[in-house]
């Protein structure tokens, strides 16, 4: 196999040279400066994200799962709470709530978009609900008024897991922005993704936000005071430095993912595939995911023609052995079952050359025995 038929999931390389020409002088001023530790780089990008996405307040934190736990504890979610969680996530989604000393509630996904299903957690909820955390799934928005109503109507309170779908917007608002609190992710391959790890909360909330900062840096109130017990959650500056520059080119990025998603779209439409479904609001395509019985045997064929995929998450939450203790006694959940044993995320990247696109359609047709020519 050549270097130039090998397809990658993802090649992280092409954002680099975008933005090296005008990076390398502002880690050259980072490195005389030290600011290593949140610092003016975080600063300006706290202040340009909150603007992008219509928030009062953006925290930068260490990642992801960093931003959920702050959130929980910014919420006041406690031992005796309960949070109602999709069974079909990454598992960072809910680490905070087991930090914090709450119980997480298990609930079946919807069958098109993988989000979760406000009627199964309608049947599940039980007393001592706090907080319900939908996540906007492989980048697509979570059916956010639906969640609203149910939220209202039980007194919850909405935690947003965007970590695959910033730039993403559900009734012409951004995802992250319809609850109390919005969490991202800006780890490497995310569609908007650092030099490492990085999270973020934004919030309208001015005392919710002046605690998510105290939190992030050991519960700080002033230097060396410690008004709370906190994390060392902090941002490095030298991912606040590089989120800056791709910041400038992600809505191209993102246009760049939705026109090879519409491609796979045509491609695929005859094939025996369950193919991404934006029913709620936009998608943004962090992963396009395709469902098939026979997902493990197309995996194989791809791999044999040199296009790596991924599995996203081929073991859901109620069944990870470090969560049995949360998920005994709790009923089925198929769909969210169904596209952990059935889903497949091919290759989608912004910069992914047509040629590499040709090869994935044609293989996975080829594949399911079409002998049709290229859409």
């Amino acid at each position: 196999m050549t270097a130039t038929s090998f397809v990658p999931f993802a090649d992280l390389s092409i954002q680099w040279r975008e933005i090296r020409e005008r990076a390398l002088p502002d880690l050259e001023r980072l490195f005389e400066a030290s600011a290593f530790c949140l610092g003016p780089w975080v600063t300006e990008f706290e202040t340009r994200i909150a603007s992008l996405l219509g928030a009062r307040h953006a925290v930068a934190v260490s990642s992801g799962s960093a931003a959920l736990h702050l959130a929980v504890l910014a919420a006041g979610i406690g031992p005796g709470d309960r949070v109602l969680v999709p069974a079909h996530s990454f598992i960072g989604t809910l680490w905070g709530v087991i930090y914090a000393g709450a119980t997480p509630v298990f609930c079946d996904v919807e069958p098109d978009t993988g989000t979760i299903d406000i009627a199964d957690a309608e049947r599940r909820i039980g007393a001592g609900a706090k907080a319900i955390i939908p996540v906007h799934l492989y980048g697509q928005p979570a059916d956010m008024a639906a969640v609203r109503r149910f939220a209202q109507r039980r007194g919850l309170i909405v935690i947003e897991d965007v970590a695959q779908a910033i730039g993403a917007s559900y009734e012409g608002k951004a995802l992250g922005t319809h609850g109390a609190f919005g969490c991202f992710s800006f780890y490497p391959g995310k569609n908007l993704g650092g030099a490492g790890e990085g999270g973020l909360v934004i919030t309208d909330d001015d005392g919710a936000a002046a605690s998510l900062k105290m939190l992030r840096e050991h519960g700080q109130a002033e230097r060396y005071v410690h008004a709370h017990v906190g994390f060392n959650y902090r941002m490095d500056g030298i991912q606040g430095l590089i989120l800056n520059h791709k910041l400038d080119h992600l809505a191209r990025w993102t246009d760049e993912r939705r026109a090879i998603a519409a491609r796979y779209d045509s491609a695929f439409r005859e094939l025996p595939l369950r193919l991404p479904r934006a029913r709620h609001g936009d998608h943004v395509f962090h992963l396009y995911v395709v469902r098939t019985e026979r997902r493990d045997a197309l995996r194989t064929a791809l791999d044999a023609a040199g296009i790596q995929t991924g599995l996203h998450y081929p073991v859901p939450l109620h069944r990870q052995p470090c969560l049995k203790q949360w998920a005994t006694g709790q009923d089925a959940f198929p769909v969210a079952e169904d596209f952990a044993g059935m889903g497949l995320s091919l290759p989608i990247f912004a910069g992914m050359s047509s040629g590499q696109q040709d090869r994935v359609i044609t293989a996975v047709r080829h594949f399911f025995g079409s002998q049709d020519p290229l859409r």
